[in-house]
């Protein structure tokens, strides 16, 4: 059995597989190339064209092909906080350009270690000799500096696997024994020449998708650099006994969820050619022995114990939190698979490591070596992004992050948002000490501002004056360390200056000036967070939940201006707790529909500062939509509130889906002024009201482009219409 490279066409292999068991074809040797490899790999260790179809049709398969890593195996606590970046350029500064070209298009972490669960441990019973395998077996890789196809016959079979599918640009390559190796279809993507000359087979079957990829037109960069990549391969048999079955899969080369559409035409076009091959059988091969055979080789390597580790780095040196993140030396006991695979993860999700590539090796005890390749992150990192809008909220953003591995992972993060809405400037240093359990500490100095205007006005209309100027300043010390692997804690201690500038009517004259209130102080949180979604705003599926506790004090001074109904200055000290609790789950998830809620609660002790605007500044505001945060409403501050909304998604195309999210909004308490310029909290459960956004978006692979309708029915004007692209997020309040 010859497979040829194809892409995501290269699927059609298992159909063909599929229908050739069927009538009890049997298969001896199998030779392939990028798809092809994969598919014959699998098969070769005794996995079934059945079972196969289940895999690549799974949603598992899909995040492996997007690089996406299942939620179970996120790690949290090494996840940096979500920002406005969109484009990241990684870089070192004595080759900012040479080597700051990304090599792959998605991040091959979860392929990468499911490669090593399915075929590296199996592979390595057997002493690494694919003649040993069920069904013998060679793959083609390409050596692209020798120029040079490449056969293995023997090795890690994982990582042959993985050399032989790594397409430029959208994998990045890796080393075996020193070779940097591409795509094995490069230089011959359909080895059928290889059959004929190392196992001499009686009959040979040739599987082959290349040859009726679609024809690329000048905008499609993929296909052009598929055709410009791969030198012209022989697509004929090499002797007279033989047959070449040749799907007609026009889909891209990506395309992999039309994974079921090119494994039923594998299956139909090679339903055609049973008669011309079961003419040409001297044996069968029956189901029974031959599932009875598979069942003895899927139990080969099934719970590997790992008794050592070694790590070995690009650079050369190596890093001793890398050694400590997976094994401790000090007990000096084996780990199982499932070990391995949480301390895999979690270290990955180091934002010091680039990449990590898993081999295995059987030891004379039945227990296991593991070797660990490791590159590490280029040492700065730079993030642009934002949020553009058709309001006057437009928000550019810029991170910059030096970070080092050694002994401790080490990074250094500054950060600007910058727009006439929205200021800030943040700084951090953040200190990871490597166990199997870790702690972080990290110190950070912050200072927003915020600017509100008199109106919500689009790009057709004049941006009225100011009326509320927020500053503040804060710096503290936080101690940051894992629970599970989505969920984390967080104790911060913190100082902060706030300072508000607002007048006390919305019907000011230039003259005017401003009432100023100033609040020094500290504080003291707790932070649980578990956090499971699929993206860092807009998610359509996953869960969220965090509770967060807090003890603060500070002193009030509080300055009137000309708009004041008071002309003396107010200090006032202010003690209180805050508990915020708030939780999303997506409960139901279709492939044209999802369902989700979302309930946030807030409990605040706080008492009332010197006037109303100033008490009304101070109190928690709801923020259940992104939008919300970039206008001022006062019927949606409260120190205690409840909100429950229902969070709906339609997927219209890939990456088009329309949103509908609404929700209820219950104070507890309100703020009341009266005539005379006082202030009370209202009577229980007053000030009751909703709100509802609708949303056109399209995930783009930088960020989500949407056309969003707001509903704020307390509103002069409660419908809000704009266009945006780009991330609403804003650094941390000091306090509220």
């Amino acid at each position: 059995m010859v497979l040829s490279g194809g892409g995501a066409a290269g699927l059609s292999h298992i159909g063909v597989l599929k229908a050739l068991e069927e009538y009890e074809i049997p298969i001896d040797y199998i030779c392939g190339s990028s798809a092809g490899g994969l598919v014959g790999s699998l098969y070769a260790l005794g996995m079934s064209p059945k079972a196969m179809e289940r895999l690549v049709t799974s949603p598992a398969f899909q995040r492996m092909v997007r690089g996406e890593v299942p939620a179970n195996n996120r790690y949290l606590y090494r996840e940096s906080d979500p920002d406005a970046g969109m484009i990241s350029l990684a870089f070192r500064l004595d080759s900012i350009l040479k080597n700051s070209i990304p090599m792959n298009f998605i991040r091959p972490t979860y392929l990468d270690f499911e490669l090593f669960k399915f075929l590296g441990i199996g592979g390595a019973t057997l002493q690494k000799d694919f003649n040993q395998l069920m069904v013998p077996l060679r793959i083609m890789a390409s050596d692209v500096v020798g120029k040079r196809s490449v056969i293995f016959k023997a090795g890690d079979l994982n990582a042959v696997v993985r050399a032989s599918m790594t397409y430029p640009l959208y994998l990045n390559p890796i080393r075996i024994g020193g070779v940097v190796y591409f795509d094995g279809g490069l230089y011959n993507n359909f080895p059928i020449n290889v059959m004929y000359e190392e196992f001499n087979p009686d009959y040979i079957i040739g599987s082959n998708v290349s040859d009726v990829m679609n024809e690329p037109d000048e905008q499609d960069f993929i296909g052009l650099l598929d055709h410009m990549t791969r030198m012209p391969t022989e697509y004929k048999l090499p002797c007279s006994h033989g047959v070449i079955i040749r799907p007609v899969v026009r889909m891209g080369t990506f395309d992999f969820e039309s994974a079921q559409r090119a494994i039923d035409e594998g299956y139909s076009e090679t339903m055609k050619y049973i008669d011309t091959l079961r003419a040409y059988l001297t044996r069968n091969v029956d189901t029974v022995t031959l599932n009875a055979k598979r069942n003895q080789w899927q139990e080969r390597g099934k719970e590997p114990q790992i008794s050592t580790i070694n790590t070995t780095f690009y650079e050369g040196k190596k890093a001793n939190y890398v050694d400590r993140s997976l094994y401790n030396y000090r007990k000096k006991k084996t780990i199982n698979l499932s070990d391995l695979e949480k301390r895999y993860y979690r270290l990955h999700a180091a934002q010091q490591i680039d990449f990590m590539f898993p081999t295995v090796s059987e030891k004379n005890d039945s227990t296991f070596h593991l070797d660990v390749y490791v590159r590490k992150a280029k040492p700065f990192q730079v993030d642009v992004g934002g949020h553009f809008s058709s309001r006057p909220v437009n928000t550019g953003y810029l991170g910059l992050t030096y970070r080092s591995l050694g002994k401790m992972a080490t990074a250094l993060h500054a950060e600007t948002y910058f727009g006439k809405f929205y200021g800030s400037a943040k700084a951090e240093l953040s200190l990871d000490f490597p166990s199997v359990f870790p702690i972080t500490t990290a110190a950070y100095f912050v200072m927003n501002r915020w600017d509100y205007f008199r109106s919500s006005a689009t790009f057709f209309e004049d941006v009225k004056p100011s009326f509320l100027v927020q500053n503040e300043m804060y710096y503290g010390l936080k101690v940051k360390h894992p629970i599970l692997n989505n969920s984390r804690g967080i104790l911060d201690f913190r100082w902060f200056n706030l300072e508000d500038d607002y007048y006390q009517t919305m019907n000011f004259l230039s003259t005017d000036t401003t009432d100023q209130t100033f609040l020094s102080g500290g504080l003291v949180s707790y932070e649980v967070t578990d956090n499971a979604l699929n993206r860092k705003q807009f998610a359509n599926e996953g869960h969220f939940f965090t509770m967060k506790v807090k003890y603060l004090t500070g002193m009030e001074r509080t300055e009137p201006g000309t708009t004041a109904q008071f002309d003396s200055t107010v200090y006032k000290q202010h003690d209180w707790l805050n508990l915020n609790i708030e939780g999303q789950y997506y409960f139901f998830n279709k492939p044209h529909y999802d369902l989700g809620v979302h309930v946030k609660a807030m409990f605040n002790s706080q008492s009332l500062f010197a006037n109303y605007t100033a008490s009304l500044l101070s109190m928690p505001t709801l923020n259940v939509i992104p939008d919300l945060e970039t206008y001022f409403f006062k019927e949606y501050r409260s120190p205690q509130f409840v909100a429950f909304g229902v969070n709906q998604v339609v997927p219209i195309k890939r990456g088009l889906e329309f949103r509908l999210d609404a929700y209820y909004y219950q104070p507890f308490i309100t703020l009341q002024k009266f005539d005379d310029g006082s202030i009370q909290y209202s009577k229980p459960f007053k000030g009751d009201t909703w709100l509802a956004s609708s949303s056109f978006i399209y995930h783009t692979p930088i960020g989500p482009l949407r056309a969003t309708m707001n509903y704020f029915p307390m509103q002069v004007n409660p419908w809000n219409f704009q266009l945006s692209f780009g991330y609403v997020f804003f650094n941390e309040r000091a306090v509220r």
